[in-house]
Parts: structure tokens; sequence; C-alpha cells
């Protein structure tokens, strides 16, 4: 699968010169924990809420400091065919959970760990599916021991009080 196919748009995007504050409050406005910082097409990198938490205000900066003191740049950045596999191995390696996918120079789109984790997981439902309906058309086993086979468990069997 390729990073065009799991990647998020539109993306949510600020300005170089866009203040801590706005930064956040776009953030807040478009429910998202990053956004990529961009000029015209050109991705100069990329901010998340932790970001702002960390380099922002904990360093005492102030609100009106342009988001690009505080940005990850350059951003790492996947092609939009690149496959998801290689997306996933980035991330990992650089320690990042968003990558942004740019074509040409230009913003295109961006992939998530959550994105690559919903794809893991609709592929492996897919590979699953068949077996748990030949698991549900199958009946149960014969019981295991005699206790199962008269209805009693084990944890029943040894509930009960000495000569009852």
């Amino acid at each position: 699968m390729r990073a065009c196919e799991v990647m998020r748009t539109p993306v949510v995007t600020v300005s170089p010169d866009a203040t801590l504050t706005e930064t956040a409050q776009r953030m807040r406005e478009c429910t998202v924990g990053c956004v990529v910082v961009v000029s015209g097409d050109a991705v100069h990198g990329i901010v998340t809420d932790r970001d702002l938490a960390v380099r922002g205000l904990a360093a005492e900066a102030s609100a009106t400091t342009p988001v690009s003191e505080v940005m990850t740049a350059p951003a790492l950045t996947v092609g939009p065919d690149d496959d998801v596999d290689e997306s996933y191995h980035t991330m990992r390696r650089a320690g990042v959970r968003r990558l942004p996918v740019v074509a040409g120079g230009r913003l295109m789109g961006l992939v998530t760990m959550d994105d690559l984790l919903m794809d893991v997981s609709r592929r492996l439902g897919e590979l699953l599916e068949p077996l748990s309906w030949c698991a549900l058309a199958e009946p149960p086993g014969p019981p295991h021991s005699e206790d199962e086979a008269s209805g009693h468990s084990r944890a029943q069997k040894h509930s009960r009080a000495p000569g009852l």
C-alpha cells in the first residue's frame, strides 16, 4: 500500500511567522495535534502540541514567538508513492508519529502512526476473515475432562466445601 492511500487531507498548516498562540489556536479550532509549517507550497517544518508545550511554554517562550523557532525542521517527509511499510520504519527510526507527504516540493497530505495502525488492522481483518468464518462454522470439540463433560468447571469443583 502507498502513502497516498492512507494519508489525511487536507493538512492543517501555518506560516513560519505565525505566533505560538496563533498556532495553538489553529490546532484547537481544527482539533489536530500538529500543523505543517509552510510558505506557499514549500514545507519548512512541522510542529506538534508537544513542541508547543516543551519548546515553547516550558522554555518560557513568549506567546508572540514565531512558530518557526519551535518547529522541527527540516520535517522528515515521504512521497505519495512510498510504501507505507517504509513510512512506518521512517517514523520508528526518527521517533516521530507524523510525516508530511510531499510531491514535487508540494504538500499533498499527512501520514500518521494512527493511519498506519488502522491500515494494519484493516489488513489483518481481511486476512483473518476467512478463518473466523471457518471457526464459527465448526462445532466446539468434545470436553477435555470428566468435570467439563458433567458441566462442572474446575473452579466450581474446588469451591465446594468438603463432604458436600
